[in-house]
Parts: C-alpha cells; sequence; structure tokens
C-alpha cells in the first residue's frame, strides 16, 4: 500500500521528460523482445509437383495472435527483465552521483532525488512483473515456491568443481527481489527518520546489482550472446567503476 502511493506520489511530482524517459525504456525494452518468427508455408511434395495444404481458419494474423496467446508470459517475462536491468543502472548511477556530483548535472537537487525515488519504485515494480509472468509461464514451470523461495527450483540447476549448488542463477533473482523490497521500503520510511540506519541498508543496493548481472547473464534470454551480452558486460563494469568512486569519496570526506 505504501509503495502504490509512493509511486503515484512522486510519478506526479515528475516533469514531462522524466515520465518520457520511463516510457521510452519500457517501450524500448518491449520492441525487443516482442517480435514473432516469419511465417513459413507449409508444402509438400509429391511427383515433382509442389501441392499447397489449405488449413481451416488459418492465416498469418491468426497465426500471429494465436502466438501471443500461448506466449504472452515469455514476451512479457523477457521485456520486465530489461526493463528491470536498465532501471537498475540508472538507479546506482544516479546513486553515485549524489555523492560526486554528476547528477546534478542534468537535474535540480530536489527533481534529481524525486527521479531517484521514481527509478526505485519502477524497479521493484518491474521484478515483481518479472516474477508474475514466470508463474503463467507454461512453456517453463515455476510454482509459488519455486518463484519465492531461493533453491526451491530445480530449473537450470548449476555445478562446480563437480558439486551441485542447485538453481543458483535463478536464487540470486529471488535474493536480489529481497534486497531491493527492503531497500525501497526503509528509503520510504526511514530517509528522514533514520538516516543512519537508511545508509547502511542503502549499500544493499550494490549487492542487488551483482545478483541481478549474474542472473541476467546466465538466464537472460536476450542477454545469451552477441553484442546485448556484451552491453550488458560493459554496462556492468561501469557501474563497478561508479560503484569504487563513490565508495572512495565517501572514505576520503
Amino acid at each position: 500500500m505504501v509503495l502504490c502511493y509512493s509511486t503515484t506520489v512522486t510519478l506526479k511530482r515528475m516533469n514531462k521528460l522524466q515520465k518520457s524517459i520511463l516510457f521510452a525504456v519500457f517501450i524500448a525494452a518491449l520492441a525487443l523482445v516482442f517480435y514473432a518468427p516469419g511465417t513459413q508455408a507449409q508444402t509438400t511434395t509429391e511427383n515433382a509437383n509442389v501441392i499447397v495444404e489449405t488449413v481451416p481458419d488459418s492465416s498469418i494474423a491468426y497465426a500471429l495472435l494465436d502466438r501471443v496467446k500461448q506466449s504472452w508470459p515469455w514476451y512479457v517475462t523477457r521485456a520486465s527483465g530489461l526493463i528491470a536491468g536498465v532501471l537498475l543502472i540508472i538507479l546506482i548511477l544516479s546513486g553515485v552521483g549524489f555523492i560526486t556530483g554528476g547528477t546534478y548535472r542534468f537535474l535540480e537537487p530536489i527533481t534529481a532525488w524525486a527521479t531517484h525515488k521514481a527509478l526505485g519504485i519502477a524497479l521493484v515494480i518491474a521484478v515483481i512483473i518479472h516474477i508474475v509472468a514466470l508463474y503463467f509461464d507454461t512453456f517453463v514451470h515455476f510454482d509459488i515456491a519455486s518463484l519465492l523461495v531461493p533453491f526451491a527450483s530445480d530449473y537450470q540447476p548449476v555445478e562446480f568443481f563437480g558439486k551441485s549448488f542447485g538453481s543458483l542463477y535463478v536464487a540470486m533473482g529471488i535474493l536480489a527481489l529481497y534486497v531491493f523490497l527492503i531497500v525501497v521500503v526503509t528509503s520510504l520510511i526511514w530517509l528522514s527518520t533514520k538516516p543512519k540506519q537508511w545508509k547502511a541498508i542503502h549499500i544493499l543496493t550494490y549487492l542487488g546489482a551483482v545478483l541481478v548481472f549474474i542472473h541476467g547473464l546466465y538466464l537472460g534470454t536476450d542477454l545469451a550472446s552477441g553484442l546485448p551480452r556484451l552491453l550488458w558486460i560493459l554496462a556492468f563494469l561501469f557501474v563497478t567503476y561508479g560503484i569504487i568512486k563513490r565508495l572512495w569519496r565517501v572514505k576520503t570526506t
């Protein structure tokens, strides 16, 4: 309830540019994953002649609609995962910018803090949508326990040096969810009343970033290979550099 109310209030305070950025992130991720492979005509050969088989109630539009109906959880899962990853990168870099001063080059202090809060809330919402969509996926089965309890799932078990670690990468995603929930909730209720406790818990964001990076690197369909995987690794290295710079800045001040 607190999360929903804070989301509404924060979004109302955002200007058109900030809302446009969040909307653009969503559309870009959705466009990347929501595509349908080319439809191929089914033919058979008989005596060197091509015979076209007529399939009742079949058309390109019908096939696409049927595919979307069956696969929408998978599309939503991928889109929300990509959105969560992008939001996390922006969120951490903006937070680092509060210490280094980089964020204030683009936004005024009050606007910067409101945007940072909105990004955090949007991140948690994207992760929750990611999990809910997986529950409805019919291709890969996830029940409630395997989505909310670390290591309860048996999806893609991991082995190191001959020893099984269960579904380690799924567990990392689940742990990241709890980390971000703790960080966002404590930020909403402790930022003004308990600043020391809030700062201590807020550092957990960096742990969540590591968990999300590994989770996406080994389970993300769109990050399995090629340019997207390279960009994901480079983004994590850039975020790591920002975190180190931020921690060093705090240490020396």
